[in-house]
Parts: C-alpha cells; sequence; structure tokens
C-alpha cells in the first residue's frame, strides 16, 4: 500500500498587503484538461485556497499563517476571498505554547480526523466583536460576523498569554451563516458574546450541532439554534434560543421568561458531510445518514452512521471549470466537491442521481451570470448539498436554488430526504443582485438544516437615495421571495430568511415541520403602498403558511421588524397560517428593533410591537390556543 506523500505541511506563504492568500506547497496530481480528472487519494489537489497543516508543521508557522490569514479576512465581508484550512489528525499546541486563532469572513476551519477526537487544539479558536469606530475602539458588535465556519475537531482551551477578560472563555461572538458542527470542547467557558470589548456587543446568531460543550454563555445573542447535541449548562436567553435534541439542554416550562423552546428530540436530522483521512491516509467524505426522533452527538460511542465515499469518487472542481464539465462529471456518475473561490454560473448545475453529494469546501460561491438558475436538484433520494452560497447576479433570475421539477409528485423515501446543509444565499450587498425567488423546494420530504436566505440590508453598490441608500436598494437590490415550499413533509432545522420584498417564506406544502425561525422583515421599502398586499392588507407576514394547508407545525420562531427607511410603515401580522388545528406555532413572538410596527404576533392575535416598545418581545406561547 502507498504511503501518505511526506510533508510538513502544505501551508500558506507570506502574505503582502492586499494580497491573496498561496500555498507555498503544492498539493500533488495536477488536474487534467477535462473530466473525468485522476485525484491522488492520498494527496488531493484541493486547489489553492485550502491549507492543510500536519502536527509536525512548527507551530510558530502554523500561529503565523492564521494570524495573517485573519488580517486579511477579518474585515473582508464584501470580499471574494475564500479559504479552507484543515488540520490532520494530531494535536496543535500545549500548554508550553499554545495555539490561538481567530477566524474571519469565508473561513473554514475543520480536522481531518474520523472523529472529533482525532485533532485537538490547544489552545482557542475564536471569533470576537468588530469594533466599527474610534480607530477600532468602540461600537463593538458581532451583528455582521457572518459567513464562517469550524468542525470536526476538539478545543482545549488555554487563553494563556491573554487578559484576565479574554482568558474567561472561548469566545464565537457570531451571527448568521456561522455554523458550529462536531465539535468537542473543554477546559472552560463557550461564550457567544464577546463581552470583553466596548459595548453594545449585540449579537444575533446562529448555529450549533453535534457538538460536546461545556457551560455555555449565551450573553447577547438574540437567538440561536442548538440541534443534537450536550450542553454542561445554558446561560441565559434573550428572545428566542432553541433546543433540539440536546442532553443537558434547560426546561422550558416558564417560556416567555426565560424564552426557551425545548425539544427533547429532533424528528428529523442528518449531519452534514465531512473531509476526513482514514487510517492508511486516504481522503474521504463521510456522509451520514438521515436519523428520526434523536438527541445528542453522532460520535460519541464510535463512528458516525453513514457511509463514506472515497474522494476518487469526486469531480474537484476549481471557479475555471465550467458548468459544462461539472454537469458532465455529474452525469457518469461523479460526485462534487466546489473547491473555495466564487464561480461564475451562466447555466444550471444540475444534481439528478440518487445519493449524489455536492460539498462547497470554504464556502465555496456560486454567482448567477446572465440570469441562471446557479443550482437545480431533481426529484432523486439522498441528494446531499453542503457549504454552498449562492449569489443572486446582475441579472433577474427567476430563482438562485430549485428543489424538485415544479409540479412533481414522485414519492421518495422520508427516510433518506435530499438534505441541505449550511447552503446560504445572498441578494445584493458585494454586488448588485436580482432575483424572484431564493430557494424553491418542489420535493416532497425535504431536509433543510440550516440556512440563511439573506436579501442584503447593506452592502458595498453604493446606492445613495434613501436612508443608507435602501431606497436605491429597494428599487435594484430586488428579491421577491425567500422561501417558497411546495413540497409535502419539508422538514427544516435552523431556517433565516430576511427582508425580501414580499414573501420571506411562503410554506404551501402539507406535514411541514420547522425548528427555529428567524426574519426580519425588510428595512428599505419607501412608502407604505410599496409595503401592502395586493388585497389591501398592510405589509407581508415574515411567515406565511397558504390557507389551504391543513397540518404545519412551528416550533421557537420571531419576526423583527427595523423600517429604518420610513419608520411610519406598518405590517399587520409576523405571522399568518390558517385557523384549523392542524396547523401549530408554539413559542413565536415579534420585536421592534426601533422602526416601524407590526401590529400583530399572528392573525391578529398577540400585542403590538413598535417605537413604544423597542427590543421587547411580544410572545404567544401557541397558536391556536389549547
Amino acid at each position: 500500500m502507498p504511503a501518505p506523500v511526506p510533508r510538513r505541511a502544505l501551508r500558506l506563504g507570506a502574505v503582502a498587503a492586499g494580497a491573496a492568500l498561496v500555498t507555498s506547497a503544492l498539493l500533488a496530481t495536477p488536474a487534467t484538461a477535462a473530466p473525468p480528472r485522476a485525484v491522488d487519494p492520498f494527496a488531493p489537489d484541493l486547489g489553492p485556497n485550502v491549507t492543510i497543516y500536519t502536527p509536525d508543521t512548527p507551530l510558530a508557522d502554523i500561529q503565523a499563517d492564521l494570524d495573517a490569514l485573519h488580517a486579511q479576512q477579518v474585515d473582508a465581508e464584501m470580499s471574494t476571498n475564500r479559504q479552507a484550512v484543515y488540520f490532520l489528525p494530531g494535536q496543535y499546541g500545549s500548554a508550553e505554547d499554545p495555539l490561538q486563532v481567530k477566524v474571519g469572513y469565508y473561513t473554514e476551519i475543520a480536522g481531518l480526523g474520523a472523529s472529533p477526537e482525532d485533532v485537538t487544539v490547544h489552545g482557542a479558536i475564536e471569533v470576537y466583536n468588530r469594533c466599527l469606530e474610534g480607530g477600532g475602539t468602540a461600537n463593538c458588535i458581532a451583528l455582521v460576523n457572518f459567513w464562517r465556519t469550524i468542525s470536526n475537531l476538539s478545543i482545549d482551551i488555554d487563553k494563556a498569554g491573554q487578559d484576565g477578560c479574554r482568558q474567561s472563555a472561548e469566545f464565537w461572538a457570531v451571527s448568521q451563516a456561522v455554523s458550529m458542527r462536531r465539535l468537542d470542547v473543554s477546559g472552560g467557558n463557550l461564550s457567544l458574546m464577546d463581552y470583553c470589548t466596548a459595548g453594545p456587543q449585540y449579537a444575533s446568531g446562529g448555529f450549533i450541532a453535534d457538538s460536546r460543550l461545556p457551560a455555555v454563555i449565551n450573553g447577547s445573542q438574540q437567538q440561536w439554534l442548538i440541534r443534537n447535541s450536550e450542553v454542561a449548562s445554558w446561560s441565559n436567553a434573550v428572545w428566542n434560543q432553541v433546543f433540539s435534541g440536546v442532553v443537558g439542554a434547560p426546561d422550558d416550562s416558564a417560556f416567555p421568561d426565560p424564552p426557551y423552546t425545548t425539544i427533547d428530540q429532533t424528528p428529523l436530522s442528518r449531519e452534514k458531510p465531512y473531509l476526513y483521512v482514514d487510517d492508511e491516509g486516504r481522503y474521504q467524505v463521510r456522509v451520514p445518514a438521515a436519523e428520526q426522533n434523536t438527541s445528542g452527538i453522532t460520535w460519541g460511542d464510535g463512528e458516525t452512521a453513514g457511509r463514506s465515499i472515497p474522494i476518487t469518487e469526486f469531480f474537484i472542481a476549481t471557479p475555471g471549470d465550467s458548468v459544462k464539465d461539472i454537469n458532465n462529471a455529474l452525469a457518469r456518475g461523479a460526485h462534487l466537491i466546489l473547491t473555495p473561490g466564487v464561480y461564475d454560473v451562466d447555466r444550471t448545475i444540475e444534481v439528478k442521481r440518487p445519493g449524489t453529494v455536492v460539498l462547497g469546501l470554504g464556502h465555496a460561491t456560486l454567482t448567477a451570470v446572465g440570469g441562471a438558475v446557479p443550482l437545480a436538484v431533481k426529484d432523486a433520494e439522498g441528494i446531499v448539498v453542503a457549504g454552498v452560497t449562492i449569489d443572486a447576479g446582475t441579472e433577474l433570475s427567476p430563482v438562485l436554488m430549485r428543489v424538485g421539477a415544479a409540479g412533481s409528485d414522485k414519492a421518495l423515501d422520508p427516510a433518506n430526504p435530499i438534505t441541505l446543509s449550511d447552503v446560504y444565499f445572498r441578494v445584493g450587498g458585494p454586488h448588485i443582485g436580482r432575483t424572484t425567488t431564493a430557494l424553491e423546494i418542489n420535493a416532497d420530504n425535504v431536509l433543510i438544516d440550516h440556512t440563511w436566505v439573506w436579501r442584503g440590508d447593506h452592502g458595498v453598490e453604493g446606492f445613495t437615495q434613501g436612508v443608507n441608500g435602501d431606497t436605491d436598494r429597494w428599487n435594484t437590490n430586488t428579491g421577491l421571495n425567500g422561501v417558497i415550499v411546495n413540497g409535502d413533509g419539508v422538514t427544516a432545522t435552523g431556517l433565516f430568511v430576511e427582508h425580501f420584498q414580499q414573501h420571506n417564506t411562503l410554506w404551501n406544502g402539507e406535514n411541514g415541520r420547522v425548528i427555529l425561525y428567524q426574519n426580519e422583515l425588510p428595512y428599505d421599502p419607501p412608502t407604505q403602498a410599496d409595503w401592502t398586499q395586493p388585497d389591501g392588507t398592510l405589509g407581508y407576514p415574515g411567515y406565511r403558511v397558504a390557507d389551504d394547508v391543513t397540518t404545519h407545525r412551528l416550533d421557537g420562531a420571531g419576526v423583527y421588524v427595523f423600517n429604518q427607511n420610513n419608520p411610519s410603515i406598518i405590517t399587520a401580522n409576523g405571522f399568518s397560517v390558517p385557523e384549523t388545528p392542524g396547523v401549530q406555532l408554539h413559542h413565536i413572538m415579534t420585536v421592534n428593533l426601533s422602526a416601524g410596527t407590526i401590529q400583530h404576533v399572528v392573525n391578529g392575535i398577540g400585542g403590538q410591537a413598535d417605537n413604544t416598545n423597542t427590543g421587547a418581545p411580544q410572545f404567544v406561547v401557541d397558536y391556536p390556543t389549547p
């Protein structure tokens, strides 16, 4: 059996100011001109934006590299840089010399072990507030700490050398589109709020799954979903903290004080696929099996249930590959890895074969070109799409991702659902974006496991008219609908949808199940007429279940209003659902963030959220009332 290619590390080179990061050692086996490509199972070419460390890499080199990467990415919110950093099995850092890492935008950090216990970082892997005023000393917040990933490793917390406040916890001060999965954290507290900087220290996240955690300080996090994990304790809640299948979760019987929602078992889950190296040094992708009615971690008693796919069965794409080549590889039966970067997609990437895996590394991003639909998944069991961001382009796309053919009635196995894990959408921000709908689900029995569907409320497009350019944004970055679900039996765990111009979420299918929903209504309608339905209803609810639906369940949900462009705008209801016993909403709320009004929580029930009660949620415990 050939041995792995010996190497100290495949590591980042020196970083010049403003320059892109490059690897200092090339990965073996360059790509051939056309698919299928030969892939070295021991040293696959994952592109120039992937760095792989080994335990014998000098720690000073790792620390210097990752400090440089953070300096490049910490303020790169609207940039095109995408990076992935992987650690081969072993320990990194020690009590004498801990490895202390900070994570910036569009950065994935992960272990390459079969278990999170195979890679240990003795030190910290953290995200702090961004201080936006006073030369980096004031207005310190985590509200826009988006797009970063950490997974599949252990953190033995050691903050030696830092000040007393920083030594008090491992800090993970993040907001949407930030995924923490398959972690084993010990040796101190985990804080989801950075309380060591100047105020206001706000945060608006987030998502954790399949992790074993110490005492967790929620702090200022407005909402959070933790799923299928273990926690020693949880400190507090702000508006909407949801626990699903979590060992050690707090009791929620006193809701809304505190506003906890606890579900003993997650009805349907599938953990995100992950890259790992087997005992012989071969790279593989582990694809966890779908599970029903579960709690706790998947790796506590051995290997996570599922299947392993050799990396040799993947087409490893780079941004220079054409969609034609990608589709040809998929049609021949290959799975797909998208290496870190931004892909201009001028025709649809089509995923058709049952069981196909599409795995993005380092927040790989598909950008629509010429009004294309960037990604379409056919009605086929067991397809998994994970770790992919999809951006609208400058020409109107009808949809950014379509799952299942419109009008399809093909029956799929509910025990092997099509699964979307950490799939994010964006309309506007780094450039002008236009789409009618971001995500359209037509297939039955689909699992959405953490998504953020975002029509940007800010960006670098150069808009000027209106408050913060909002009037220009409303007329230019057009996105009518965030998520439309037409399929039956669709489950979502961690559904975050924001700022769309009509329906943020419209659920037409039967037997839908959603665990944690977070929505902000659009900030930018110029007038009430722009935010009024054709029948005269004031505004669009942040979550709507169609009138003919008879079965639906939503647990732990919030709709927030901040009409900064015109504070006089009114929305009648945060939620709108048919009045039938089979449609049940549990622990829902609305909040005014400082501008605009939501008159009722759901269907004319619940208090008004306006600027007289800014930041004070208006709760409804159950609808309809038992």
